[in-house]
């Protein structure tokens, strides 16, 4: 989704949309804030609507006021600003060989950041207890602590016939990382660990709280810092005595999460960034090229399991592609990965594309010579095994021109407008890469009689695939990815 806030809607089945369309516009105002006439201008809500979502965002500590604009007449208005440091998020990159590990605010600035060996060829149980003691470390580093706490997950009691989640879309929403559905369901987080039916109690997802069905409290339990994330302040249920919206009433109030990273807000969840192919919806790894034995393992569930807080995993190029998505740089374009493997993100009017099965962007296993040398995947004559190769052997001239075919079949392919090159084999030597991919989309587009497309190094270079993985958990806070 682009940077745009787009039109929001006054209807409490929306309410956690509402929220997260008033917070990005929060975020992408910075430091000089926006103010609330601003605010319904931009989103559509009724400047009732925007009082009531700001006085709860100021309430969990994600707003505060950014002083006064110039009078045009009348009360100086009063800017609000997104304050960053209220919550925080982890991204985690695996790759095959280097772990990468990266704490960042609700902005998505780092706060702190690791690197470590990693083994993807080690045993399952193995390889999560380094990416675990990796967080861990990093959380040490920033100075963050915790201790177990409770607190209402997202929702209290209900008003008649909705849950906490349902009727209020701050706490259960943007602020605690949990959203409420229009009859009580409830998904936990962003990564989707509580799941509650319609008129149905939801049940406690990993490091989350739930929150009650129709009518019924709910509560959860989560660790340190993730009591925040997964709670806010408790959360409340109904909009609040005097609150046209909403039938429901003011619900109970839990236990807020202590200790946050840096001495800040509570964490929101890890984002965790690997190697394709695999299920980004039921957080499960597939046969990751050069390690089978990866297919069918529950990632996502098994490392929130070690954490306690929710994770959300997707494919390293994805998150590289969430990176620019959700900064609004591009509507449309690719991200081309040349690392250890070969893959690419793709950012398709706005928005990511993962496809049906969440499979796309399988990039660098493009078939492009019939007879060509075997691939960790099964086939022959993939991209990625003839680049790699070429990389092998030091030819980053004849690298290059492959990656150029690969990403000129693309561009013929889905008519993008840029290409974004990234991976460690690329940032080493970035120059002949760009020059080589930049020729061969120039030469084909000459070919077909139209513009070529810029190519360019990825923004945020060797942390652009970690940053991105931070922002699987940011984005729907944000209404966005």
């Amino acid at each position: 989704m682009s940077g745009a806030a787009g039109p929001g809607a006054n209807l409490s089945a929306l309410r956690s949309h509402n929220a997260a369309l008033v917070l990005r516009l929060l975020r992408d105002a910075g430091e000089d804030g926006v103010s609330r006439l601003e605010l319904a201008g931009r989103t559509g809500l009724t400047p009732q609507a925007v009082s009531k979502i700001t006085a709860r965002l100021r309430a969990e500590g994600l707003a505060a006021e950014a002083g006064q604009r110039a009078s045009t007449g009348g009360k100086p208005p009063t800017a609000l600003r997104l304050v960053p440091g209220a919550r925080h998020a982890i991204g985690l990159h695996l790759d095959r060989d280097e772990l990468t590990a990266v704490l960042v605010d609700l902005a998505g600035t780092p706060v702190a950041a690791r690197t470590a060996p990693f083994d993807f060829g080690a045993a399952a149980d193995e390889a999560m207890a380094a990416a675990t003691a990796e967080v861990r470390a990093l959380l040490a580093d920033a100075g963050a602590g915790g201790t177990e706490s409770e607190g209402a997950a997202g929702g209290g009691a209900g008003g008649a016939g909705e849950a906490g989640g349902a009727a209020d879309g701050v706490t259960g929403g943007p602020a605690g990382g949990v959203t409420g559905g229009p009859a009580g369901g409830v998904t936990g987080g962003p990564a989707g660990g509580v799941t509650g039916g319609a008129a149905h109690a939801g049940t406690a997802g990993a490091g989350g709280g739930g929150t009650g069905g129709a009518g019924t409290a709910g509560t959860g339990r989560a660790t340190g810092g993730a009591a925040a994330a997964a709670g806010g302040t408790g959360g409340r249920a109904g909009g609040g005595a005097g609150d046209p919206d909403s039938a429901g009433t003011t619900g109970t109030t839990g236990t807020t999460g202590t200790a946050g990273p840096a001495g800040g807000g509570g964490l929101l969840g890890v984002g965790v960034a690997a190697p394709g192919p695999l299920d980004h919806g039921s957080g499960v790894l597939h046969r990751v090229t050069g390690f089978p034995q990866w297919d069918g393992f529950p990632l996502r569930d098994a490392l929130a399991e070690r954490l306690a807080l929710p994770v959300v995993l997707d494919k390293d190029t994805n998150a590289a592609a969430l990176g620019l998505a959700t900064a609004g740089t591009t509507e449309s374009a690719a991200y081309l990965h040349l690392g250890t493997g070969l893959g690419a993100g793709l950012v398709l009017g706005g928005d990511v594309y993962r496809g049906a099965r969440t499979d796309a962007g399988e990039f660098g296993h493009q078939v492009i010579q019939l007879d060509g040398p075997p691939c960790g995947c099964g086939n022959h004559g993939c991209l990625e095994a003839l680049c790699l190769a070429a990389v092998a052997r030091g030819d980053r001239k004849d690298a290059a021109r492959l990656l150029g075919i690969g990403a000129a079949n693309l561009v013929r392919l889905l008519d993008i407008d840029r290409v974004l090159l990234g991976g460690r084999v690329v940032l080493a030597d970035p120059e002949p890469y760009v020059r080589g991919v930049a020729a061969l989309i120039a030469e084909d587009s000459a070919r077909a009689s139209r513009p070529t497309v810029p190519v360019d190094v990825v923004e945020r270079g060797g942390r652009a695939v970690v940053e991105g993985a931070a922002r699987l958990v940011l984005a729907p806070l944000f209404a966005l990815g």
